[in-house]
């Protein structure tokens, strides 16, 4: 696998690169403030442009994104190459003090449409994704709408991302029976630390021909290299997501023994777990390309490097008797919690 042998997206028929480019860290903003992108305007910029130079053909952002810096990064940066790139972004996520301004409401999801294409300085989005289900809102109203951006020009595919198997279900039933044109794709969280997805997600996606964005490939930074036992420490991220980094609970504990087991099986294969980890997204058939989010220029060339990686059988065996397939360490992990499981009220007479 390199990064010249492109993967079709799903039924789409569209070509993308193995990898793409994640855009979360970018932003206006030096890193270093609270709230801020750990990376500035003018080195994302350089980052998207030098990602492209090495052969990425696919851009992942969303308006959430530092508030929409990181869409106006990404447009900067994709001036004189917007045709050579498909660009994905998302809404849901609150854009202002007002919630009103968020959610997949018709009413928002046509006001974000139009907030995104100006940040990004583009006429059309090739993929506009739906960040996270909205439980108040229909999902024929969100996929109606969609529908609506495709038939006016504004946007040309539509996708979701951490829908439970239900919900990617429903969709694909719900187009069909109302003459509307369905999801094509679904992003969501993949690596050896994270396989919750492999029992239904994604042969769900490989039934209906979804194409699969697969995020975290280092699992948030505890496949990082900087996890393991020697370093005593959990990964950088410690503060950004509170539970899932807490390494005092039973799960996390095991969790961190699995990333240090997944760390000495790379220095045996002689590779980065940087390398072992991509290697590992990219050999699922469902996965179409991996979301790919480095903070510097060393981090994307560790992350182009690893494209070049082909794990054979007995390797991915040997992954498999460290994580067996199918396993989650941490609810959260899986991207999002449904409500049924996260608020007590909802399973309590």
């Amino acid at each position: 696998m390199s990064l010249n042998e492109l993967r079709v997206f799903g039924r789409s028929g569209t070509p993308i690169s193995p990898l793409t480019l994640g855009t979360m860290n970018f932003g206006e903003g030096l890193g270093g403030a609270p709230g801020s992108a750990p990376t500035g305007a003018d080195e994302g910029i350089r980052i998207i442009q030098s990602a492209l130079d090495a052969g990425i053909t696919a851009v992942d952002t969303a308006d959430v994104y530092s508030q929409g810096e990181s869409e106006q990064v990404v447009g900067r940066a994709l001036r004189g190459r917007r045709d050579d790139v498909f660009l994905a972004t998302k809404f849901h996520g609150q854009m202002s003090a007002n919630p009103a301004h968020s959610g997949n409401s018709r009413r928002w999801i046509m006001q974000a449409v139009e907030g995104s294409l100006r940040r990004l300085q583009t006429d059309r989005i090739d993929l506009y994704q739906a960040h996270r289900p909205d439980y108040n809102t229909d999902v024929l109203e969100t996929i109606t709408a969609l529908n609506d951006l495709i038939r006016q020009g504004k946007i040309l595919y539509y996708g979701t991302s951490v829908f439970t198997p239900a919900q990617l279900v429903e969709a694909q039933w719900l187009a069909t029976t109302n003459h509307l044109i369905p999801p094509v794709a679904n992003q969501v969280p993949y690596s050896m630390l994270v396989r919750g997805n492999e029992r239904d997600v994604l042969p769900i996606a490989q039934q209906y021909g979804l194409g699969v964005l697969a995020y975290g490939p280092l699992a948030g930074g505890w496949l990082s290299g900087d996890s393991v036992l020697d370093a005593g420490k959990p990964p950088t991220r410690v503060h950004s997501l509170p539970g899932r980094y807490d390494i005092s609970g039973p799960a996390s504990e095991r969790k961190l023994l699995a990333a240090d087991s997944l760390a000495r099986l790379a220095d045996k294969l002689e590779l980065s777990l940087v390398e072992l980890s991509v290697g590992f997204a990219l050999s699922h058939p469902a996965v179409s390309s991996v979301i790919i989010g480095p903070r510097n220029e060393e981090h994307l060339l560790a992350y182009l490097k690893a494209a070049d990686t082909v794990l054979g059988e007995s390797v991915l065996d040997a992954i498999d008797e460290l994580v067996p397939p199918g396993t989650n360490f941490v609810e959260r992990d899986a991207g999002a919690i449904v409500p049924s499981l996260e608020y007590a009220e909802l399973r309590r007479r």
